[in-house]
């Protein structure tokens, strides 16, 4: 199984708002590096999760739904990548 620390955490936006951020845990052994933002907005939309996953993305969050899952209690906000871990492995988005 990937361990916590294989994984990182990032944040990032493509507008104004905080429902324009999004938060995704990254996979640091298939990309060490991360996400590639400009290769990521120029991807052809059709194949938006085909380039996420090549740069390592286990999971892809927006504002809106990381701020659904604290005030439901599913994460808490004070260390949101080990909350996001957590919940990719209780997802069995990592195995």
């Amino acid at each position: 199984m990937l361990e916590k620390k294989d994984t990182k955490l990032e944040i990032f936006g493509f507008g104004e708002t905080d429902d324009d951020k999004f938060y995704a845990l990254i996979n640091l052994k298939k990309s060490p590096d991360g996400i590639d933002l400009k290769k990521l907005s120029m991807a052809d939309p059709r194949k938006f999760d085909e380039v996420l996953d090549s740069m390592g993305c286990i999971l892809l969050l927006r504002g809106d739904e990381v701020e659904e899952l604290i005030n439901r209690g599913d994460i808490n906000d004070a260390d949101l990548h080990k909350e996001l871990y957590e919940l990719a492995v209780r997802e069995q988005i990592i195995k």
